[in-house]
């Protein structure tokens, strides 16, 4: 696979590494990458989700958004538990509560920041691309604007490419937008959202379920930026 180049210049493109879930969030940020001109190296991680439809949807975003690869690593963080998401003995709560949800999963954005900040090195990256949001999610406390500042810092001291002088920026463009403007930015770029999926409890068939956490906060950002929600959703008494 030949690198891409700019337009204007015919040199090599920058290279970013875009965490590519296969959700609506980081589809948007794969699209912003690539508008700006990056040639970016899409990761994914298989880490045991209950929702593992979303690999399958991330293969096919990163496809039509023109990633120039696309990794899936696989790590059983089922081991671990503790998670909704990981553990089919804990319920995925089809209300709103209070505080941390039981869908958080301990310390995954830190993991894949890892696992993304070694394929970065190994490709010459110069920034990881992720997708984490403070205005509209769950609240996770990996998804705060003080968690990527902190790792960009640790990333710093922690490679062979920050100790040379050349630090790899983590960008979070969506970290302070709500979903709704997140959806309108993505739309303008093309992404067609049909392809993505968010919900934590689909079916077999990979329909949403309409009620989760994840399910809420797209529902309602299609709603709110007035677009058409192309999400299938499972029929409910």
């Amino acid at each position: 696979m030949s690198a891409s180049t700019t337009p204007s210049t015919g040199a090599a493109a920058p290279r970013a590494v875009v965490l590519l879930s296969g959700g609506l969030d980081s589809a948007t940020v794969l699209a912003m990458a690539r508008a700006s001109g990056r040639q970016c190296h899409a990761l994914s991680v298989d880490y045991g989700q209950r929702h593992r439809c979303e690999l399958e949807a991330a293969a096919r975003v990163a496809t039509r958004l023109g990633a120039c690869e696309h990794r899936v690593i696989t790590l059983d963080y089922g081991q671990l538990g503790g998670s909704a998401l990981t553990d089919p003995a804990i319920a995925v709560p089809d209300t709103p509560g209070t505080g941390i949800p039981v869908t958080y999963v301990p310390a995954r954005n830190t993991v894949m920041l890892a696992l993304a900040l070694g394929f970065a090195e190994v490709v010459e990256a110069d920034e990881i691309h992720i997708g984490v949001n403070a205005v509209d999610y769950s609240g996770y406390p990996d998804c705060r604007p003080a968690f990527v500042a902190a790792f960009e810092r640790l990333a710093a001291l922690a490679t062979r490419a920050g100790v040379e002088g050349h630090p790899v920026r983590i960008v979070a463009p969506l970290i302070d937008l709500s979903k709704a403007e997140i959806i309108r930015r993505g739309s303008a770029l093309g992404v067609d959202y049909g392809a993505t999926v968010s919900c934590y409890a689909p079916d077999a068939a990979a329909r949403a379920c309409g009620v989760c956490d994840a399910c809420r906060l797209r529902r309602d950002g299609f709603a709110a930026g007035g677009i058409v929600d192309p999400t299938v959703y499972q029929a409910r008494d």
